[in-house]
């Protein structure tokens, strides 16, 4: 890096060739990484967690991004809510990172209480003309899509996430997230950047040789293919694809489940892209053998055989609704060559672990698949910090939306540094 680091940052960006993967500062440089957490990070609306993480009054999640760390709580009144977890006395944190039920927030260093309205309720020895009220815990945006959680940490947060909103609460209201519950988290530390984590899940071109769990359930031709490269098999595989998409989404939207394609990464402040794709063989979820995991359904679904709602929003989430269970995936930076993946797996909230489901079935396909990618964000980072490396042109055909992902990002970046 140049030491002017932001005219360098400038430079990257600028040369940035359309097409072809980043230059090798923006997965190893600290630097850069300090301006990810802040431009990015800081500044746009992160997917954290879904409202059953928070299912009753007195529920609490804290959520470390950066040194940034927020509780969300479900108050006395139902509404869900976050504050800055900093103690308005002298700035301790006040609640470890994970979830506690609470019925007050209590700063453990000196004892100032913060109701769950985030109101200050007591703070001993203070002068007789202290006003409690000006020092009540600092709120968080929040923003409930559906039932998923996005938190922006910046003082005015992008309004576009009504629009956001506004199209993709009938895709997710069908699944009906607040009427789940998790039945499973897993958290794994990739070693790579939050970039390379991202754009390793934006495409399936890896799928094939890497995924054979995933790729039993899931047709690989929903992320793109070059029809051209395609053996005799392969290309029937391809129209049975096409077929079935085209078949699968007429008796969905005829069932009141919204499926056709959205796409908006790369045009919005708050991109996403929604598409509901078919599911191989029995159609029903992304188990082993595509059956349900779980025999209750969810919301409103009356047929499990339908496929899987994928829901992507930049900078950092992932999501698969299923007709029987949902998997959600959030990627949290650490440093420049750490993220961390947290998926949950959501159910019925009525569903019984061994009697409704299997906890393995529920969750062997991804648990499999998330440590597949692990392994292989480990050898791209390993790559980006060798001399040898250069950037790479991507598959126009199978990796569109990591360009998508990439132009994103730059944009987004260039705006914020200064």
């Amino acid at each position: 890096m140049a030491k002017d680091s932001v005219v360098s940052v400038r430079e990257l960006i600028a040369r940035r060739k359309p097409g072809f993967s980043l230059e090798a500062p923006f997965y190893t440089s600290p630097e850069i990484f300090r301006m990810d957490m802040e431009a990015i990070f800081g500044r746009h609306w992160i997917y954290v967690g879904v409202e059953p993480d928070v299912a009753e009054e007195g529920d609490a999640m804290v959520v470390n991004i950066g040194n940034s760390s927020v509780i969300i709580v479900r108050d006395d009144e139902g509404a869900v809510r976050a504050y800055h977890n900093v103690c308005r006395h002298r700035g301790a944190r006040m609640i470890p990172e994970g979830k506690t039920i609470i019925g007050n927030i209590v700063c453990p260093y000196h004892s100032w209480t913060y109701g769950l309205d985030g109101g200050l309720k007591f703070a001993e020895h203070m002068t007789p003309d202290f006003d409690r009220g000006c020092h009540g815990l600092k709120p968080v945006h929040l923003r409930s899509v559906g039932g998923l959680l996005f938190i922006c940490l910046a003082e005015d947060a992008p309004d576009d996430i009504d629009a956001m909103a506004e199209i993709m609460e009938p895709y997710l209201a069908p699944h009906d997230i607040r009427n789940t519950r998790v039945a499973h988290q897993a958290d794994l530390i990739e070693n790579g950047n939050w970039k390379l984590v991202m754009e390793n899940n934006r495409e399936c071109y890896h799928c094939g040789p890497n995924h054979p769990e995933l790729t039993i359930p899931l047709f690989a031709y929903g992320f793109g293919f070059a029809p051209e490269s395609l053996d005799e098999e392969g290309r029937r595989e391809a129209e049975r694809y096409n077929q079935l998409s085209e078949s699968s989404r007429a008796k969905w939207e005829a069932a009141g489940l919204p499926s056709r394609e959205v796409e908006h990464l790369s045009d919005r402040v708050t991109g996403f892209r929604t598409e509901r794709l078919p599911i191989d063989r029995a159609g029903e979820s992304q188990t082993m053998d595509t059956r349900a995991a779980c025999r209750i359904p969810l919301g409103t679904i009356g047929d499990m055989a339908a496929g899987g709602l994928s829901f992507w929003t930049q900078p950092n989430s992932w999501h698969h609704f299923m007709g029987d269970h949902i998997v959600t995936f959030s990627a949290i930076p650490i440093d420049e060559g750490h993220t961390l993946v947290r998926t949950r797996w959501l159910v019925n909230k009525d569903a019984v672990e061994g009697v409704d489901y299997d906890l393995t079935r529920l969750t062997e396909v991804w648990n499999a698949t998330n440590q597949q990618d692990a392994d292989l964000v480990a050898i791209g980072q390993q790559g980006a910090m060798d001399p040898a490396y250069e950037p790479g042109p991507y598959s126009p055909h199978t990796e569109g939306l990591v360009e998508k992902f990439v132009n994103w990002y730059l944009d987004r970046l260039s705006h914020n540094v200064k």
